[in-house]
């Protein structure tokens, strides 16, 4: 019986030794007990797991090796205390698992007795997240701290009746209070502008259709009612000086979301609204320099018009008499009986001054067109080759007379420059006299041509000259300017190389000179190249190009085509030799156009804009004003495409506007139109001269 007992007493307490250890491992504390030395003898499976390693593997090791080296110094203190007072002690240490992971732990130790010899029994628990809240909170507390003692701007917090009760570094700044001048005495609307306050109520009662009393109320009433309100508002400070400032108006409220107070947050405005007027200021000069500037630009307009205008006026006014002048002059020189050796003299000098008188009335007029931006250009595909061979059969008679040998160059191949013919020829020979009559006797003048990278062509004009010194090369392109030579025998107007730099300019290209004294000068012109016109036709305009076969015997129908570019014309030429109803005219120029209209009587007439002589524009409109012509539908063709042209050259009276390059299909449709309205109106014609002939 004894014996049952003895067993069944030992089996409980070995349960009891079980269930102890299992509490022990699975406590959420890690509890070791350490010796003198610090070494860990035993460990429950809680501190192994918060030290990262076996719970096998912590025995004999020295704890310290889990200790933070920032923190070791404080434990070995705390373990000698525990072992030689007996006294508990606890503290906060950083520690590392045997991972090398920090974490924060609380360790309290105790002492205890371990066959016979004094240990330490370690309780631990982790306090990482508590730590990390910590911190946070800490951080936070800062930033509000900052934030509240900023003084960048003021943060006045009131109670529920606005009276203050908190008073930033920020707002004794921008102020000038101490906050203790001003806590719970006065509201943030005592130390604002109290017109603006009124105001303020006033706007709120008119808004809302509430009476809202002047004051703090006026301030915070919006904010009450749960809106955030942020307005400008102008603060007083305590030397009586004043400020603009924004402010942004909160309610704070309880958990039971009653106000019990507000929070003014204020930024002084002062720099902004200074920039503010800054800005508004140099608006205003901005728009007063406008005025002056418009004012201004229509002043020269006016006249820069009265000039032209004057000198249009007077070009027709010396025109008249000069036309009588050189007329009868030219009369008495080839008169019968002949004049007499001193007549002839006379002669020659009248005829001599009167030539020189009307080139000198065409460069200003030139000058004058250009100036005023009236000058129209035609960018168009030009061959180099034709315009310097019109250009020799104009001047060499010039250098023949003078003695000048002139030279000219030969293309291997074709080559054509994005232009307008009429006026390059005019700068060449504008060139090509200055080099015969600036050069020494029995001189010479070659005319020389290069490439340009990437895609231009230089035209040189090289004479024997007397060569130009550097001071006379920077004067070289100013109106009126001779450089000296108004002394001597060659006339000039002195505005001739003027207008020819402002041609290249509007041609898109550049003019220069290279001058040696003693050898000579080269003026050179640079120009885009382009590509040959072509008559490149796809399948679409080829079917625009086939018309029905008219019956044998039909008469075939006229079409006159003002242009003075032969590449242009025989372009056209070739697209109406393909139509076997039609048949061409070509007219280089607007007066022959005229004359031609006149006498052929076309069917349609093809019109360029910019000819030599008269428009195509006065062309147009003269042969619109005579009764002989009037019906004849005039298409105008031109390279000029900009869009206000146009609508001007259509607005003048031309049928029809289209652009170069030449699109076929367009062409030929304009151009059937234009047959058909020419052929209702011969037919309206023969009609009622029928009917006049049975009346």
């Amino acid at each position: 019986m004894q014996n049952e007992e003895l067993r069944q007493s030992q089996e409980s307490l070995q349960a009891a030794r079980l269930r102890y250890f299992d509490l022990y491992d699975l406590a959420p504390v890690g509890y070791c007990t350490i010796n003198e030395r610090g070494l860990i003898l035993e460990a429950n499976l809680t501190a192994a797991n918060l030290f990262g390693v076996t719970r096998e593997s912590l025995v004999r090791r020295p704890i310290v090796r889990f200790i933070a080296r920032e923190d070791a110094d404080r434990y070995y203190l705390m373990q000698k205390r525990i072992i030689e007072t007996a006294e508990p002690q606890s503290a906060e240490f950083r520690m590392v698992n045997g991972g090398g992971t920090p974490f924060w732990a609380h360790l309290y130790g105790t002492a205890a007795q371990l066959d016979g010899a004094p240990v330490g029994r370690i309780a631990m628990t982790d306090i990482s997240a508590r730590k990390r809240a910590e911190e946070a909170l800490r951080e936070a507390s800062a930033l509000k701290t900052a934030i509240f003692n900023s003084a960048n701007f003021s943060c006045i917090a009131t109670d529920a009746k606005g009276v203050i009760q908190l008073f930033n570094v920020g707002a004794e700044r921008m102020l000038g209070y101490a906050a203790g001048d001003v806590l719970n005495s006065i509201t943030p609307a005592d130390i604002s502008d109290s017109q603006e306050v009124i105001a303020r109520a006033e706007a709120l009662s008119l808004e809302l259709g509430t009476t809202i009393t002047p004051g703090f109320e006026a301030l915070a009433f919006k904010a009450s009612r749960g809106i955030e309100d942020v307005y400008e508002l102008t603060y007083i400070r305590q030397d009586g000086s004043r400020f603009p400032a924004v402010v942004s108006v909160t309610a704070l409220r309880d958990d039971h979301d009653v106000i019990i107070g507000y929070l003014l947050i204020g930024i002084d405005n002062t720099e902004r609204k200074r920039v503010e007027a800054e800005r508004e200021r140099l608006d205003q000069a901005l728009r007063d320099k406008n005025v002056e500037l418009e004012n201004a630009r229509s002043v020269a307009e006016n006249a820069n018009r009265a000039k032209s205008e004057f000198l249009s006026g007077m070009s027709h006014e010396l025109r008249t008499p000069l036309n009588a002048i050189l007329g009868f002059a030219q009369l008495m020189e080839s008169g019968s009986p002949p004049p007499t050796h001193a007549q002839k003299r006379s002669i020659d000098q009248i005829l001599k001054a009167g030539w020189y008188l009307l080139e000198l009335i065409n460069e200003i007029l030139d000058l004058a067109l250009i100036e005023s931006g009236k000058a129209t250009l035609s960018h168009e595909p030009v061959s180099l080759a034709e315009v310097l061979l019109e250009c020799r059969a104009m001047i060499e008679p010039q250098a023949q007379k003078r003695g000048i040998g002139i030279t000219f160059p030969r293309f291997e191949r074709p080559c054509f420059v994005s232009t307008d013919r009429t006026r390059v020829k005019q700068v060449l020979i504008n060139l090509l006299s200055n080099a015969i009559k600036y050069n020494r006797p029995d001189g010479s003048v070659v005319v020389e041509y290069g490439m340009v990278p990437p895609n231009s062509i230089r035209i040189g004009i090289r004479d024997s000259g007397a060569g130009l010194p550097a001071e006379q090369l920077g004067q070289l392109f100013q109106p009126f300017n001779r450089l000296g030579r108004e002394a001597t025998a060659e006339e000039g107007t002195g505005i001739g190389l003027m207008v020819t730099k402002r041609l290249v300019e509007l041609m898109g290209g550049t003019i220069g000179v290279d001058s040696t004294v003693g050898v000579g000068s080269v003026f050179w012109i640079e120009l885009g190249l382009t590509t040959a016109p072509l008559l490149a036709i796809d399948e679409t305009e080829q079917a625009a190009l086939v018309r029905p076969q008219v019956s044998e015997g039909t008469p075939l129908r006229t079409v006159l085509y003002v242009e003075d570019n032969p590449a242009n014309l025989e372009l056209v030429e070739q697209l109406i030799a393909r139509r076997t109803d039609l048949t061409m005219l070509g007219a280089a120029d607007g007066d022959l156009a005229i004359e031609f209209a006149r006498i052929y009587q076309p069917e349609v007439i093809l019109m360029d804009i910019n000819l030599p002589g008269i428009s195509g524009l006065e062309a147009m409109r003269i042969l619109r004003a005579d009764p002989a012509t009037a019906h004849i539908p005039i298409i105008a063709l031109s390279a000029n495409a900009v869009p206000r042209d146009i609508e001007h050259a259509l607005a003048a009276g031309f049928f029809k506007y289209l652009t170069k390059p030449i699109k076929v299909d367009q062409f030929m449709e304009a151009l059937d139109m234009a047959l058909t309205i020419s052929q209702t109106a011969a037919q309206a014609t023969a009609g009622r001269a029928g009917n006049r002939e049975e009346a």
